[in-house]
């Protein structure tokens, strides 16, 4: 199927993804960009999934502060002080920091919770948490497409909450 350029210029600046994997998608979709960008999702979370042993020495700490009363603050890893220092991880790290000042989790993840915890998932893990810009995705979703444009494993090492008057959460 030939694509026109313009679905395809469209989908990319959705997605993020590469000239040809957009191409790729929507000929495989019959053209139907909801259908393609699902699609292009799907091969994020299997990049992602095979990047995710890799070791993530570099990164970057971003801060977010809200009306002078409430703070965070996240350490976000990736493999390479090039990935560091693009736009995207930037974004994806001030992303992240406004997150944990919005939802105030107390986890990183799912695997931190004790069995028969009784604490709900999406409320305190960051990475199960609805991303709070569009709640359809979460955090870890979020994480994922990061990972698939900038092709290097991405990981939340630390973070840490403040607010006045309240409990300073830091994990």
């Amino acid at each position: 199927m030939d694509v026109p350029i313009e679905k395809i210029k469209e989908l990319r600046s959705i997605s993020g993804a590469g000239v040809m994997d957009c191409r790729n998608a929507l000929a495989s979709c019959s053209g139907d960009t909801e259908k393609a960008l699902e699609k292009l999702r799907e091969a994020g979370l299997a990049k992602a999934a095979k990047k995710a042993e890799r070791a993530t020495t570099q990164g970057l700490v971003e801060t977010y502060i809200h009306g002078g009363r409430i703070g965070a603050m996240v350490e976000l890893g990736c493999e390479s002080d090039f990935v560091a220092r693009t736009q995207e991880f930037k974004e994806l790290a001030h992303i992240l920091a406004m997150q944990i000042a919005a939802m105030s989790p107390t986890y990183i993840s799912t695997e931190e919770l004790t069995e028969g915890s009784g604490l709900e998932p999406a409320v305190v893990c960051l990475l199960a948490q609805p991303y709070i810009k569009d709640t359809t995705r979460t955090v870890k979703d979020i994480i994922n497409e990061t990972i698939a444009k900038v092709g290097e494993n991405i990981r939340v090492n630390h973070f840490a909450r403040f607010e006045i008057g309240g409990q300073a959460i830091m994990k």
